[in-house]
C-alpha cells in the first residue's frame, strides 16, 4: 500500500494491518475532534441545507469534465479543501497539532447521529489532513486541507440499501457513513480534520431534503430548506472510526 502521508509504500501481509486497532475521533464543542469521548450531556451543532444553493465539490467556475481545453477535473480530490470551510453550511472539527504521527491501515467509517427537520438527507463526510500554517520549505501548502477521503451517504438508506425509508423529522437517528480503506499517515504538526455537509454538487444530485418514491421524479416544491444536527455527547457521541497502527495518541 503507498502512504501518501508518509510518502512511502507499505507492506502487510495481511489487510486491513493485523496491528492496527480501532480507534474513535469524537467529535467535540468548539470544533474540536479528540481521542477523547465527550463528557456533556447535551451538544450539537446545526447548519442550514439548502438545495438551491449546494456546496461545490471544486472551485466555481466548474469546466466542463475532460473539456479539451483543460480542466482541473483531474486533481479536484486533492484540492485545498480551505474554499469551503467557512461556509455556514459546511461543519468543521479538527484536532490540535499532532505531537506525534497518526497512521490510518485499515477501514475508516463515520458514526453519526444526526437529526433533520425534513424527511430525507444526505450526509456528506471528509476526512481532511491540515498541514501547518508555515511550512518553509513548501510555502504555498501552509494551511492547506487536503482531503484524504470523502464520501456521501443518502439519510434514506439508514435501514439498509434495499429498505429507503423516510428518515423520521426531529429525531436523532444514527447514519454509517463507510469512507472505506486508507494507508495514510498524519504527520506530526500537522491536524486532522473532519468537514460534515449535505450537498456537493455537481458531483452528486441534489437531495430534496423531503422523503419522495424516485428522486429523479421529484418536483420543484420537493426542494425545501431543512435544518441539519450533529450531535456530539455522552449518549450521542459522533465519531469517526480509524483503524490505526500501533496505540496512537493517548
Amino acid at each position: 500500500m503507498f502512504d501518501a502521508g508518509a510518502r512511502q509504500w507499505r507492506a502487510f501481509d495481511t489487510w486491513p494491518a493485523p496491528t492496527a486497532a480501532t480507534r474513535q475521533l469524537y467529535f467535540r464543542h468548539g470544533g474540536r475532534l479528540s481521542f477523547d469521548p465527550p463528557t456533556a450531556t447535551v451538544g450539537y451543532d446545526q447548519y442550514v441545507s439548502d438545495p438551491a444553493r449546494p456546496v461545490p465539490y471544486r472551485h466555481r467556475p466548474i469546466e466542463w469534465t475532460y473539456d479539451p481545453r483543460g480542466s482541473d477535473w483531474d486533481w479536484w480530490m486533492t484540492e485545498d479543501q480551505r474554499f469551503v470551510d467557512s461556509r455556514p453550511d459546511v461543519m468543521v472539527w479538527q484536532t490540535e497539532p499532532l505531537a506525534e504521527a497518526v497512521t490510518v491501515a485499515g477501514s475508516i467509517v463515520a458514526r453519526l447521529f444526526a437529526s433533520t427537520t425534513g424527511t430525507d438527507a444526505d450526509w456528506v463526510v471528509k476526512l481532511i489532513d491540515v498541514y501547518p500554517d508555515s511550512i518553509p520549505a513548501r510555502p504555498r501548502m501552509g494551511g492547506f486541507e487536503l482531503m484524504v477521503v470523502g464520501e456521501i451517504m443518502r439519510g434514506r438508506y439508514y435501514q439498509g440499501w434495499d429498505n429507503p425509508q423516510p428518515i423520521p423529522a426531529n429525531t436523532v437517528t444514527p447514519f454509517s457513513v463507510d469512507l472505506h480503506q486508507q494507508a495514510y499517515t498524519f504527520q506530526p504538526g500537522h491536524r486532522i480534520m473532519v468537514q460534515v455537509q449535505s450537498t456537493w454538487f455537481p458531483a452528486h444530485d441534489r437531495n430534496p431534503q423531503t422523503f419522495v418514491p424516485n428522486i429523479f421524479e421529484a418536483r420543484a416544491e420537493d426542494y425545501q430548506v431543512q435544518t441539519h444536527r450533529i450531535y456530539r455527547n455522552v449518549r450521542y457521541p459522533s465519531h469517526i472510526e480509524l483503524d490505526v497502527l500501533g496505540a496512537g495518541p493517548q
